[in-house]
């Protein structure tokens, strides 16, 4: 479960914090997910915390490498990334930070071991504006497809496709075979 901007409680009686992005993985999620009620992560509810937390940084007031680091270390999250592209906590504009034991160490690591998946900066072209973005990516660096790219390399494939069967029903008939009694 990948999910934007859901309230995580992590400790029974505290208030949720709310990350933009956390990834957790073999959980079991209620069909009606996207029901009020069911819009938050309760750590005890999934018996484990979120795998990787990332915080987007638009201003200094949100505390993300202090109070959130902290409270994300405490809760066990494996992975919290903090992505700064506005390099508003200094120079730079990713930092990823693994827990080892009980205690978050920054890593230069973009490869997410324990999760199978990595996250790099890439520029590009996303929906209609071109600039550096946040991406998941596989251990190699290269960048998993969004669905509008998925749909558009399918697209082109298909279109590939038929042009090939265009090319072969020229040639056929080209030798005298009428394809279309075939």
């Amino acid at each position: 479960m990948s999910v934007p901007n859901v309230g995580i409680y992590h400790t029974d009686g505290q208030p949720a914090i709310v990350p933009d992005v956390f990834l957790g993985l073999d959980v079991q999620v209620t069909e009606k997910w996207w029901e009020k009620q069911n819009r938050c992560y309760m750590v005890w509810r999934f018996g484990k915390p979120p795998e990787v937390v990332l915080e987007i940084v638009s201003n200094k007031e949100g505390d993300e490498l202090g109070k959130k680091l902290q409270i994300y270390e405490h809760m066990q999250a494996s992975y919290y990334i903090v992505y700064d592209p506005n390099q508003q906590l200094g120079e730079k504009v990713l930092r990823v930070y693994e827990l080892r034991g009980t205690r978050y160490f920054e890593t230069s690591e973009i490869w997410l071991e324990q999760v199978g998946l990595g996250i790099t900066l890439w520029e590009g072209k996303f929906e209609g504006k071109q600039d550096h973005w946040l991406r998941w990516c596989y251990q190699d660096g290269n960048v998993l497809s969004t669905g509008d790219e998925r749909a558009f390399q399918s697209e082109q494939r298909a279109s590939q496709a038929e042009q090939r069967n265009q090319l072969l029903a020229e040639s056929l008939r080209a030798m005298g075979i009428d394809i279309d009694t075939l």
